[in-house]
């Protein structure tokens, strides 16, 4: 069976899609698989001339917003690119983004289509203050979800909360399935060790919808109260200076290290105590689940997916979004009391080896893939 997965962006780069389907491919390796991997170059731009074509709704009433329009141009260049670089048929595709579905039926509108909706770009643009809920980018990317539902064979995503989600936009929210990231066991190493000084980590981008600042705010409270830690902070992104000088007004930049964007940051997580991410918002979480594997304790907010890895005071700790004292508190919890740590830790790493492990996943892709296999003329 030959299959196609169409990414949008390169597989090193840093995300849920990421984390899982470069993976695949190892495990797809035989002779009844034949596994291709597909995305938009970066280098890319401004190439697509094609006019795009929605099904469900009228684009041109959108294409005055600049952001809607760089986002068509996207999907033209996607488009084009497509078309110059695969003329080979397939047996399935499975899109791991929005253009990469479209682009992929627009060429290929024979091949069976398998959408996987990985997170939504409209909930983060108007956490970080890009767009206004409402408006007019708003209510073209929501459009979006009825559009792959048009054109795709089996509609995905990752976690129950986000097809909650997705639900009001689609005609049957019922039909979308739900299959998790899966995780190789064989990238996380938990590494025994005793930190005198408790290291907490967090791994992410650095924008307003992951609640950085919430957690600068959590740290300072817990360095008044005379608590000794150090927040290590990989990623970058448009909030890095900001966040740094708030790390200087509240008096922690001596407990805190920025360290930009790191490849492969599971591949020292383990020496580290305690993964924390107050996100605003997040359709699955992926890094939960890596910081699981790697064996630390978790502490994140009540929202998505999140919510769906952690049950509260079993295998983590959760806490409301937008609030540094809560936070705060749960992070003292772990801090102050080395055994529950650990004990929190050791429950989440079983929890997602057993529900978030890479066989898991692929066993279910295979299941749905072989439901598209061709049937062979006698």
């Amino acid at each position: 069976m030959k299959l196609l997965q169409a990414l949008f962006f390169p597989p090193e780069q840093p995300g849920g899609v990421s984390s899982m389907i470069p993976y695949l491919q190892e495990r797809f390796h035989s002779s009844r698989w034949e596994m291709e991997m597909f995305w938009l170059p970066k280098r890319i731009r401004n190439k697509g001339q094609e006019d795009p074509i929605f099904h469900t709704f009228d684009w041109k009433e959108f294409e005055d917003s600049p952001i809607v329009a760089k986002y068509l141009q996207t999907y033209r260049d996607y488009l084009w690119w497509t078309r110059l670089r695969l003329q080979k048929p397939y047996d399935l595709i499975h899109s791991h983004h929005p253009i990469a579905g479209m682009s992929m039926k627009a060429v290929f509108p024979e091949v069976p289509l398998i959408q996987t909706v990985h997170s939504s770009y409209e909930r983060e643009l108007i956490l970080n203050g890009r767009i206004k809920e409402g408006g007019l980018e708003h209510r073209f990317l929501v459009s979006l979800y009825k559009e792959l539902e048009y054109i795709s064979d089996r509609l995905l995503t990752v976690s129950n909360s986000f097809k909650d989600y997705m639900a009001p936009y689609v005609n049957t929210p019922e039909s979308i399935g739900v299959i998790h990231n899966g995780f190789d066991d064989k990238r996380f190493k938990p590494v025994p060790h005793e930190n005198a000084v408790p290291q907490l980590i967090t791994v992410c981008r650095l924008v307003p919808a992951k609640g950085l600042d919430i957690l600068l705010q959590a740290c300072a409270e817990l360095k008044r109260k005379g608590y000794d830690y150090v927040l290590h902070i990989i990623g970058d992104g448009p909030s890095r200076q900001e966040l740094e000088e708030m790390a200087k007004t509240l008096d922690i930049y001596q407990e805190t290290i920025f360290y930009g964007y790191t490849l492969h940051p599971e591949e020292f997580m383990p020496f580290f105590d305690i993964f924390v991410l107050p996100s605003r918002a997040e359709a699955f979480g992926s890094v939960f689940a890596e910081a699981a594997l790697s064996c630390l304790a978790l502490v994140g907010t009540d929202v998505g997916g999140i919510a769906e890895q952690i049950e509260d005071g079993v295998n983590g700790l959760l806490v409301p979004p937008e609030d540094p004292m809560a936070l705060s508190v749960a992070l003292e919890k772990v801090i102050s009391d080395p055994l529950y740590r650990y004990e929190l830790a050791r429950t989440a790493s079983d929890k997602a080896k057993n529900q978030y492990s890479l066989s898991r996943s692929v066993n279910e892709l295979k299941k749905m893939y072989l439901k598209f296999q061709p049937k062979i003329e006698s």
